[in-house]
């Protein structure tokens, strides 16, 4: 009997834990460039959260940006938009110059620790995730195919893979493509 009580509070412990180490993750707030902090999976009213996984020091990532802003323009209304920098070595300023050089139109967050990075899984910049209202993942990957390749890159995107993924989540609708394989450049640090 007594080692069956041992074993209860052992149970008891770990299901603490684990309960904390969730309510943590949910939790997770990242500082961005103006002087905030936001949850990056919080939706709030909003129907998604967008997090573009983004590095100045890409030069796939330089390509997306008129994209980028312009979806941002055509889904604020609608979503969450956020522009996150995962690399550790990316000051707030350095993330500042690429905004204002940019024309970022949306907020961007610093993931330095690279928690959130990890949590849903980027790795590349640029890099798409989207994010229910309770943080499932309904898309991965992709803005369009612009590049087929680590460098193979097309005269025009053929596909709107990022802009077809949120037509389908804001009609409530699911996505019929919801992972296509980022093209870009590594995440910095990552491990």
């Amino acid at each position: 009997m007594r080692r069956w009580l041992n074993c209860n509070k052992t149970m008891k412990h770990l299901l603490c834990a684990l309960l904390l180490l969730t309510s943590i993750a949910s939790a997770l707030e990242l500082p961005a460039t103006d002087g905030k902090s936001y949850d990056p999976a919080a939706v709030g009213d909003k129907k998604a959260v967008v997090l573009f996984f983004v590095s100045p020091f890409c030069s796939t990532t330089k390509s997306f940006m008129k994209e980028i802003n312009q979806i941002t323009a055509d889904y604020s209304d609608r979503v969450v938009v956020y522009l996150v920098h995962s690399d550790p070595e990316i000051t707030n300023e350095v993330a500042m110059e690429h905004a204002i050089l940019s024309e970022v139109k949306a907020t961007v967050l610093l993931d330095k620790q690279q928690a959130f990075a990890k949590q849903v899984q980027a790795r590349i910049t640029p890099e798409v995730v989207v994010l229910s209202p309770k943080s499932e993942t309904l898309y991965k990957g992709r803005i369009s195919d612009l590049y087929l390749g680590p460098t193979k890159r097309q005269r025009a995107a053929t596909t709107k893979d990022l802009r077809d993924a949120l037509d389908a989540v804001l009609a409530s609708k699911p996505v019929a493509s919801p992972q296509h394989e980022a093209q870009g450049c590594k995440i910095g640090g990552m491990k």
